[in-house]
């Protein structure tokens, strides 16, 4: 398949800066078969009206936030509404008690500025899904035999009667008095109400008054109350025409990292509720994935099992291993591609270089092959390499042949060996009664 220059140049980029491009995927996918599988049946059932929530566990650079990006692009292309969110000192679940910052809310801000679908991929796909559904309405009014009482007052009954539905949720009165509203300023064309309606279901009120002033809807959504919105949008999703709602978290590791053990017990407790609502069928066409580090994890002391009513929900039985996985489990954990997957992937790279910059490249099968030799043969690759390191150093590798074609890969790669490093002392250095002691 031909890449787009526009693309080849992204993910060539992106690559080489360590960053996992948005588009493009596609064209550098290898391997991960098998957990891609279990998460796809998981975006079934989402559309059959179930929940999912999954953690994706890897060590840095090992390829979870590129797996996230491909499920979310596969998502959304399936007719899902997608969003993400990295999680930062700035943007956590919960916010810390009495503080005015607001980190949870941050991060529902965060996931809305991300909202996306197959026709606006890049964000901000709020309008486009209000709009559709209220046009949606329109047309289907219109296919109808002409109602006594007028289109309007039919669109309108219409629009109600979905409102109706969802006024039984946890705060859905409010929810439907949004978009209730939203109806009413698209009928009439006011840009200004429209506005204050996004502004609102984007979480942006400061506050009660501001929010009654403006709409007249006694509620807005909060630190503590921003999760309840999400359900009621994923409900909201289905009825415009949607699938569902797929929301990926990713960096969970700044959880781990938070100082105050209250505010850390406080953030695992809302993935306990998100967990058990997905799972105990209190959600619907919502799915959650959450990717994070072994560390942020399994750290019994500051990570996600230093919460016990997480640890006992999520720790392995006692049959699952390295080399046997469960993938069904709330968590799973990326291993090392393959030598061959990653064989795949740098010949895939090396022909979209090639095609960003209109040559023909140089490197050879045997190329490659001694290329991945020379990287698999460092000191602890065997457990410590990651993709990240050894797609950096091949996108390097590749410019450096470019852009010195006297050169060829043996000369850049070097002779592939080594010795061990040698201590400051010579063997005639070593005093005697040391001689036979070895470590």
């Amino acid at each position: 398949m031909s890449v787009p220059p526009r693309i080849a140049n992204l993910l060539i980029n992106a690559l080489r800066s360590g960053v996992v491009p948005r588009v493009g995927l596609e064209h550098i996918t290898v391997g991960r078969a098998q957990e891609i599988g279990a998460i796809l049946h998981d975006i079934d059932m989402i559309e059959a009206g179930g929940a999912s929530f999954r953690f994706i566990v890897g060590k840095y650079g090992s390829g979870k936030s590129f797996l996230m990006q491909t499920i979310r692009n596969y998502a959304a292309a399936r007719g899902f509404v997608v969003c993400d969110a990295d999680l930062s000192p700035e943007r956590r679940l919960v916010g810390t008690k009495g503080s005015t910052q607001n980190q949870g809310l941050a991060t529902y801000r965060e996931l809305m500025r991300h909202l996306s679908t197959k026709a606006k991929p890049d964000g901000g796909a709020l309008p486009l899904i209000l709009e559709k559904w209220i046009s949606g309405i329109m047309t289907a009014v219109k296919t109808q035999p002409a109602p006594p009482s007028g289109f309007d007052a039919a669109v309108e009954r219409q629009i109600f009667a979905v409102m109706d539905e969802l006024e039984g949720m946890v705060n859905g009165f409010a929810f439907a008095q949004a978009v209730s509203a939203y109806y009413r300023a698209y009928r009439d064309g006011d840009d200004t109400k429209k506005s204050q309606v996004l502004k609102w279901f984007r979480g942006e009120y400061n506050g009660l008054r501001e929010a009654r002033a403006d709409l007249g809807i006694n509620l807005y959504v909060n630190d503590e109350n921003w999760y309840d919105f999400m359900k009621i949008f994923a409900i909201f999703l289905v009825k415009a025409g949607y699938k569902g709602l797929l929301v990926l978290i990713d960096e969970l590791v700044n959880l781990y990292k938070l100082p105050n053990a209250i505010t850390r017990a406080a953030n695992y407790e809302k993935i306990l509720t998100l967990f058990n609502d997905t799972l105990q069928g209190k959600a619907k066409h919502i799915g959650f994935l959450m990717g994070g580090t072994p560390q942020c994890m399994e750290d019994k002391y500051r990570g996600i099992f230093s919460y016990e009513a997480l640890r006992s929900r999520l720790a392995e039985g006692h049959f699952a291993s390295a080399d046997v996985k469960d993938l069904t489990a709330p968590i799973i954990r990326l291993a090392m591609l393959t030598q061959e997957e990653m064989y795949v992937l740098v010949e895939k790279l090396r022909d979209i270089h090639a095609s960003l910059y209109a040559y023909t490249s140089p490197l050879t099968h045997e190329d490659l092959l001694y290329f991945l030799t020379v990287e698999y043969n460092r000191v602890g690759a065997a457990t410590h390499i990651t993709p990240r390191e050894i797609i950096r150093d091949f996108i390097e590798l590749a410019n450096i042949l470019h852009q010195n074609p006297q050169l060829d890969a043996k000369q850049v790669l070097g002779s592939n060996s080594f010795e061990l490093a040698k201590g400051g002392l010579s063997d005639e250095d070593v005093h005697s009664e040391f001689k036979e002691f070895e470590i």
